[in-house]
């Protein structure tokens, strides 16, 4: 038995726009370099994600949102792979977890401890829109994506083609605006201007994802994102009606991350 083959030109049946954003999304993502070291983390209690980058060379890493109750797993991997912990980064004041970066620099020797200097959050070193972290030959760039928190930073390696987005932007959702000097206005110029205007396959890795989901890309979220994909009245208004409980830990999280995490450490 023979069947009749027959070729389907998908950009005949779809509107040209969507074909666009579909080539888009299933554009090559810019593969890593061989020198680049990348590894996602995930805490299953805060839904939080970790985030440890290095240069394969010299050996010299840094680490982007660390879980506090984590900080030990996080030491023992970066000393099984010989790395060297040259920072550990927040991409903002957290308030549904304390932060991992008083403990690693308790455990590992000469880490600094990064921030933003809007965050109201202690630090070694405290950064501003525009500034560069260095480890070994490679870099990420700080930039100021307020709205959820004043002090939110989104961390950019145009080599590489990704950007961690904290909770400025997530995978389908956003961080709420509703505590901690949150504005949707801010938080949906943050993205559009920051986020949004970044290569279509860059791919955005979250502080946080709540349905297993690890990563996305700018497109898709140009896309496919409910709340941003929409004008700024709109968010605004979907915003305004979330109606979400308090953070359970927020209480105890936001005085911690004041101090760096450097609160309840163990022993």
């Amino acid at each position: 038995m023979q069947f009749a083959h027959k070729t389907i030109n998908l950009s005949s049946h779809l509107p040209s726009s969507v074909f666009t954003a579909m080539c888009a999304m299933m554009s090559t993502r810019i593969p890593f370099t061989s020198d680049f070291f990348f590894r996602q983390l995930f805490d299953s209690v805060s839904s939080t994600y970790t985030y440890l980058l290095a240069d394969l060379t010299t050996k010299e890493a840094i680490i982007i949102d660390p879980v506090l109750e984590l900080a030990q797993r996080d030491s023992q991997l970066i000393n099984e792979l010989g790395l060297q912990l040259k920072f550990a980064m927040n991409t903002h004041m957290h308030a549904d977890h304390i932060t991992g970066t008083g403990y690693l620099k308790k455990l590992l020797p000469n880490v600094q401890s990064v921030i933003s200097s809007k965050s109201g959050a202690k630090a070694d070193k405290h950064i501003s829109d525009g500034d560069v972290i260095r480890f070994g030959r490679h870099e990420i760039k700080a930039t100021a994506t307020p709205g959820h928190t004043n002090g939110c930073m989104s961390y950019i390696n145009f080599e590489q083609g990704i950007a961690f987005t904290g909770d400025t932007l997530l995978i389908r959702g956003c961080g709420r605006t509703d505590f901690q000097e949150g504005d949707s206005r801010t938080l949906y110029k943050s993205v559009h201007e920051k986020i949004f205007t970044l290569p279509d396959n860059f791919r955005l890795f979250p502080a946080h994802d709540y349905k297993g989901q690890l990563e996305t890309t700018v497109a898709e979220e140009k896309q496919y994102n409910p709340r941003l994909s929409k004008d700024i009245d709109t968010f605004v208004t979907i915003m305004e009606n979330l109606n979400l409980p308090p953070p359970k830990f927020i209480d105890k999280a936001v005085p911690a991350n004041r101090e760096c995490g450097l609160f309840d450490i163990p022993k």
